[in-house]
């Protein structure tokens, strides 16, 4: 088979989507059973990867023969993606200590890699019993009769797992840094599809630069993953659709495909919950294909319902304290989710006789629905004046926004979310410049769809338009940044990266035209290359510089994996550990428990006579008391000083300041310490 450019851009961009697809086909089964061992996932995951990787992407159409693609975009892309996780494993985090949510994947993933089961046995049994003093609860981890319950989907775990079966806790730390790079590879591959390959180094490139994904790529965060499953579903939907077929028509490769991009679409839930509302528009775009007899549809239907059904039993059934946490929210989306289904089917069914309605006939309606794009930015643009957003429904998210509001000098206002900042936190990032030419993009592609031109974009602009407008109303998430920024990175920045350079690819095309009518010298035809470098320049040159002001020079929590080494080869083979301070135990005992793998819990009550209680229950069952604490003389003080105390986990590093009213610079600082006092059985 010939090497085409154009044939293996195609390709190379599908594959992140279609291998983490099909491990996480393979993989999550085994968790069900609790037998997710390495030895397991390589019998069935590794063949399931192997065979999707060289069946799927056979299956892909090569760009229209129209687009003669050169060699340059395709090398352009790779390089761009190559450098990324480069620079970001260079600068990867080391976050174990839970503080926020990436030390929560970490001790995940540390678990199910190292027991390949859920949930997590308290083994109070070898620690005191039910002595009421003790608690097993940390944060990210909900006790639930006697075992343990991890926040957050099982996605993001399930892939860190590899890392963390071939280099331990620093392979874990650097898969997510591939996986951010394999990220912003999917988009060059959508951009590629929707505005041309030439644009695709662009976009590909702001992406890169852009302070978010830098940002989330470098901690375990399951955003990069979530980044890959929608924007690839997006990428595989448009390969699927490329030919005709109708809803009579034997299954072939488009209907195989169109069922791989619906898993793709459904597994994200497994990754995020959240990305059930991201999945709403594919519900009613299988209605219109539906109505339109297309082939695709019932194959894209069933596979959105597998990947879909994966992440429910993931949700409901390894995560069920966390989805009850969050059932304020959660609750009407999925009653949201039926209405949205139930409509779909009916209208679905009312239009099955007559078709689709003819929009290019309203003459009024193209020029509508272009303003009313405008329209919504604007008043994005203007809610800060007129629309300030208050009341979190925390106690100490309020107390932790107050705190950072006093730190710059803000008036001290907790209940503040700053959601009606959130149109300025995506300027902050990509520029100003990306936000009005995504402005006139998607007012651009509104209108041409209502007039039934560009109808390969219907399915994008569907999702990205919906995204971007929820979650730009409402990221539900602790305002401050760097923090805040991970709501933005899995769509709502590549859409605005997205719809801008597919503006500039139009704005460029229009004075290639104008120029064609025109007489001129030279000066006059360079205009189109003049514009097109001028404003690609407009839309790189803001993120490249917020980036460099921001996160580029330090890592996070260095020094952490040697530090939790040295932490875990200090205790005993037979220890039991007692956390006696309440906020260390917040923070510590998963990495105790996960990574050391010991029995852990916190003393609620550390005063010296439950102490003692507590270590001679676990000297009865001929085990050794290890209390913790994160300054000496807490322990000093309950052993009266004769047992040694000593601090094997010590970290002074750099962390990522937080921000509300601006970018963030600099760093702040994190001191970490853990003293520990081994009192031996006496036996």
């Amino acid at each position: 088979m010939r090497l085409l450019p154009g044939r293996i851009l195609a390709r190379v961009t599908a594959l992140p989507a279609i291998a983490l697809s099909a491990w996480l086909l393979a993989a999550f089964p085994l968790l069900v059973i609790g037998q997710f061992t390495p030895l397991t996932s390589l019998i069935l995951g590794l063949p399931a990867v192997v065979a999707a990787c060289a069946l799927v992407p056979r299956l892909i159409p090569d760009p229209p023969a129209e687009e003669k693609v050169p060699w340059w975009p395709v090398v352009a892309v790779l390089v761009i993606t190559v450098a990324f996780a480069a620079v970001q494993i260079a600068f990867h985090a080391e976050a174990l200590v839970i503080r926020r949510d990436p030390a929560s994947y970490a001790m995940y993933t540390a678990w199910i890699a190292e027991n390949g089961y859920l949930p997590i046995p308290q083994q109070r049994e070898l620690i005191a019993g039910d002595d009421p003093a003790l608690s097993y609860q940390s944060l990210a981890y909900y006790q639930r009769d006697d075992v343990i319950w991890p926040q957050f989907m099982a996605g993001a775990p399930l892939v860190l797992s590899v890392g963390y079966w071939l280099g331990g806790l620093d392979g874990m730390l650097v898969t997510t840094p591939v996986l951010g790079a394999l990220g912003v590879l999917t988009f060059a591959g959508l951009t590629a599809r929707l505005v041309g390959a030439r644009w695709a180094p662009l976009s590909a490139l702001i992406l890169a630069v852009c302070l978010p994904q830098q940002w989330v790529s470098r901690f375990t965060y399951s955003e990069p993953l979530a980044q890959i499953l929608l924007l690839g579903g997006l990428l595989l939907a448009f390969d699927a659709l490329a030919r005709n077929r109708s809803i009579t028509d034997r299954w072939g490769g488009p209907q195989t495909l169109a069922a791989v991009a619906g898993l793709v679409f459904g597994l994200g839930v497994l990754v995020r919950i959240d990305a059930i509302r991201d999945l709403l528009p594919v519900v009613g775009f299988i209605g219109l294909l539906l109505v339109a007899r297309r082939g695709q549809a019932l194959p894209l239907v069933g596979g959105l319902a597998v990947g879909v059904i994966y992440g429910l039993v993931a949700g409901y059934g390894f995560s069920y304290p966390y989805l009850d946490y969050l059932a304020d929210s959660l609750n009407p989306l999925l009653l949201i989710s039926s209405v949205v289904v139930f409509t779909t089917v009916v209208l679905t069914a009312a239009l099955w006789r007559y078709g689709l309605p003819h929009t290019e006939r309203v003459r009024w309606l193209p020029n509508t629905m272009a303003a009313l794009a405008l329209l919504t930015m604007v008043g994005f643009a203007i809610r800060p004046l007129l629309w300030p957003d208050y009341g979190h429904g925390s106690d100490f998210t309020d107390q932790w926004v107050a705190a950072v509001q006093q730190i710059e000098g803000l008036p001290v206002e907790g209940s503040r979310t700053y959601y009606d900042m959130s149109l300025y936190w995506v300027g902050w990032y990509v520029g100003l410049g990306t936000v009005l030419f995504a402005a006139l993009g998607v007012a651009l592609v509104l209108r041409r769809l209502t007039q039934r031109r560009d109808l390969p974009w219907l399915l994008p602009a569907m999702l990205l338009v919906w995204t971007v407008t929820t979650t730009l109303l409402r990221p539900a998430i602790t305002p401050d940044h760097p923090w805040a920024s991970r709501r933005l990175i899995v769509l709502v920045i590549p859409a605005f990266i997205l719809f801008a350079v597919w503006f500039l690819a139009w704005l460029t095309r229009y004075c290639e035209r104008s120029v064609s009518y025109t007489r001129g010298g030279s000066m006059v035809r360079s205009l189109p290359a003049v514009v097109a470098a001028g404003a690609a320049v407009s839309l790189l040159g803001p993120a490249v510089v917020t980036s460099a002001a921001g996160i580029m020079g330090y890592r996070q929590d260095v020094g952490t994996v040697a530090e939790t080494e040295r932490l875990c080869a200090s205790l005993p083979p037979d220890a039991s550990v007692i956390v006696v301070d309440s906020a260390m135990a917040g923070n510590y005992m998963p990495l105790l428990r996960n990574v050391c793998g010991v029995p852990t819990a916190a003393l609620a009550d550390p005063s010296p006579e439950a102490v003692h209680r507590v270590v001679s229950a676990v000297h009865e069952r001929g085990r050794d008391a290890v209390l913790a604490a994160p300054e000496w003389d807490q322990l000093d003080g309950l052993t009266d000083g004769s047992v040694e105390t000593e601090r094997h986990f010590h970290v002074v590093a750099e962390m990522d300041p937080s921000t509300l009213m601006e970018p963030p610079t600099g760093h702040w600082t994190f001191n970490g310490s853990v003293w520990t006092a081994v009192l031996p059985s006496p036996e």
